[in-house]
């Protein structure tokens, strides 16, 4: 379903402007609220939950990348400048972001990634078959949104 928009909301060049994204996620929440009310709650489950960091998000964009890996494939280290939420679609992941340990996600499950951290471990746990997960950048508008560890 499409929403709207409120003509007064684009801008004279017909961008989005501030008020008509929030317009925009205001009703998509509202939608999601009203079809979550229809929904028995035995349906719904937490898929996950994780503090975020104190930080501004002034002048902040949205960035989602689907990201494939072929059997055996992995990414480079690297890092984000934002925040990072990865939500496994098809397959394994194995994944090991700061401090913490090496894990390996199956579809359904998500990690959360902090500004800087350090993405050591991001691959396919299988050999045999591909993976895919969803990552959504949460950074400064006109950043680079990855950076290979050196």
């Amino acid at each position: 379903m499409r929403l709207p928009l409120l003509p007064s909301a684009a801008s004279p060049d017909g961008h989005l402007t501030r008020r008509a994204a929030i317009e925009t996620v205001a009703g998509c929440l509202l939608l999601a609220g009203h079809a979550g009310a229809q929904t028995p709650a035995a349906n719904r489950r937490s898929v996950f939950q994780h503090a975020l960091p104190d930080i501004a998000i002034k002048n902040w964009s949205v960035t989602a990348v689907e990201v494939t890996y072929g059997p055996g494939e992995s990414s480079a280290a690297h890092r984000h400048p934002g925040i990072t939420i990865a939500y496994v679609l098809e397959g394994e992941v194995r994944s090991k972001v700061g401090d913490g340990p090496e894990r390996t996600y199956k579809a359904g499950e998500m990690f959360l990634e902090t500004p800087g951290q350090l993405h050591a471990v991001s691959a396919n746990a299988s050999t045999s078959r591909p993976a895919k997960l969803l990552a959504v950048l949460l950074a400064e508008t006109g950043a680079t949104l990855t950076t290979p560890e050196k």
